[in-house]
């Protein structure tokens, strides 16, 4: 499905996808974190050796599905919805949704992070070797994947678009 020159890099729109990707593997990753329960944990009676642990582990799992639901918004704005769709989508009025998401938009546009400081080596990595962040992504989910080669050997690079002379952005 790529188009283009297989050197040149993703659109706009690839690129923001692979946004979405990578923060759902981050928040796939952290949520899984929390689901074994180490013997080490608990006290005898039941209760949480270390105060606050469970919390602390949920506010990440919590920030994490935050950054997938501004990325996903990003995705959309720069595949071309309006702040009315987006504001639809979300049960909320198109400037809420303005009013939440247009600063994500902007970094994303400008190549900068923004507030995003937990993620920042991504972009940085995403704007130098997108290829290689798409094929880390391709791994990340083959390693995960419950079929039996279903989604092919390349479910994150494989669908996306790079630029052409003729595209543009």
């Amino acid at each position: 499905m790529a188009e283009g020159d297989p050197g040149a890099p993703y659109t706009d729109a690839s690129r923001a996808r692979l946004e979405v990707a990578f923060a759902a593997y981050e928040l796939a990753d952290l949520a899984r974190a929390a689901v074994p329960i180490g013997a080490h944990e608990l006290s005898p009676d039941g209760t949480a050796r270390s105060g606050g642990s469970a919390l602390a582990e949920a506010a990440r799992v919590l920030a994490a599905a935050r950054r997938l639901f501004e990325a996903a918004a990003v995705f959309e704005r720069v595949g071309g919805a309006d702040w009315q769709l987006v504001g639809d989508t979300l049960g909320v009025s198109a400037q809420a949704a303005r009013a939440r998401f247009a600063v994500a938009e902007a970094c994303f546009r400008e190549g900068s992070d923004g507030a995003r400081g937990e993620a920042s080596w991504w972009r940085a990595y995403l704007a130098e070797e997108p290829l290689e962040a798409a094929r880390d992504l391709d791994d990340w989910v083959l390693r995960h994947e419950d079929g039996a080669g279903a989604l092919g050997t390349t479910p994150v690079s494989g669908g996306l678009v790079r630029r052409s002379d003729r595209s543009g952005g």
